[in-house]
């Protein structure tokens, strides 16, 4: 028996209709991704017309509106794109990995990390200005993944979701509590990182989206080569090492790849909760527990899901915007409840 069976006995359970249901999911995540760029370009405190935005993107005139499309919306929206992929896909990973339904990416110390750094370099390297974040938040978001893989190696054999899920939440508490503790020493000084904390897609420097691209590319691709042998790690480590998949180096992928797709996505946009908790829900709702498909769908649901609150924060308060982190909180935390109390949604 080789590996490409392991995902029998999940697809084996399910419904013809269901399997009937995935491909047209998959085009009405890319149609509902499509929908949301295009309100990303178009709104905002100035509406654009769509054939000022279809011109645009032609040739650029010099225009106020063009200048508003090519320099803000326009990267503003492909960073919303790259983020909310992220934040999604790692989402399924880390639900599948530790098979919590209720599992996001920061489960594994990635958003603790990343916060951990940037407020190290804050307190003793001086480091202000946003564009300086990156580079520490992604390199703490790594730190504290890979301290979480090889504190829960410790001991026989491969570490188990059970290990990972308490390793990671002990050392993302104690991180967190480090931060608020250099945060409480000077608080004028860490007043500065507040937007960077509270998770925004604007207004970030130039050069973010190229800075993060190469690790996104390579995490997604990362998860999709995972994808099945997470379908066979759902059925429990015998099962999945009678099928033939190394267990310990599947898990290890696995965590690679949320540690590149989350760190990139945090430190270019700061924490931001429950996108990675939802998304991953509500796809699982309609493929069922096949990764194959959750993956690949979730690529698209989750940046349209955060570049349609991004929208709403600009226009919900006036003259000015509201943060996507608060937004997304706002929105999401409703659904959550409602989501918790679906069985469907829950079951992995």
């Amino acid at each position: 028996m080789d590996a490409s069976t392991a995902t029998r006995p999940v697809v084996g359970t399910e419904t013809a209709a269901r399997r009937a249901t995935r491909p047209l999911a998959l085009l009405g995540a890319v149609a509902l991704l499509l929908v949301a760029v295009v309100a990303s370009v178009m709104v905002g405190s100035t509406r654009v017309p769509l054939s000022s935005v279809l011109s645009a993107l032609g040739g650029h005139d010099g225009s106020p509106e063009h200048i508003a499309i090519h320099d803000l919306r326009v990267p503003r929206t492909a960073l919303g794109v790259l983020v909310g992929a992220s934040l999604a896909v790692s989402g399924a990973l880390t639900q599948g990995l530790t098979r919590n339904p209720l599992a996001d990416p920061g489960l594994l110390g990635v958003n603790a990390g990343a916060g951990f750094a940037v407020s190290l370099a804050v307190a003793f390297l001086g480091v202000t200005r946003v564009e300086q974040y990156l580079g520490f938040a992604f390199a703490g978001a790594v730190a504290a993944s890979v301290a979480v893989y090889v504190i829960a190696s410790q001991g026989r054999g491969s570490p188990t979701p059970l290990r990972l899920t308490l390793v990671g939440l002990a050392l993302g508490a104690v991180l967190l509590g480090l931060s608020r503790t250099l945060a409480l020493l000077d608080v004028a000084t860490f007043d500065r990182m507040r937007f960077w904390d509270a998770g925004t897609i604007a207004d970030r420097p130039a050069g973010t989206i190229g800075a993060i691209a190469p690790w996104v590319g390579i995490g997604l691709l990362l998860a999709f080569v995972c994808a099945r042998p997470l379908n066979a790690l759902s059925l429990g480590d015998q099962l999945a090492r009678a099928v033939g998949v190394r267990v310990g180096l599947a898990r290890l992928g696995v965590v690679v790849a949320v540690t590149l797709l989350c760190g990139s996505a945090t430190a270019a946009a700061g924490p931001l909760a429950f996108v990675g908790l939802m998304v991953p829900h509500l796809v699982r709702w309609v493929t069922g527990p096949d990764y194959r498909w959750i993956v690949p769908i979730c690529l698209f649901v989750g940046p349209a899901l955060l570049l349609f609150a991004d929208v709403l924060g600009r226009v919900m308060v006036g003259s000015g915007e509201l943060q996507v982190g608060v937004v997304v909180a706002l929105v999401g935390a409703p659904l959550l409840v409602v989501l918790v109390h679906l069985r469907r949604a829950s079951a992995l």
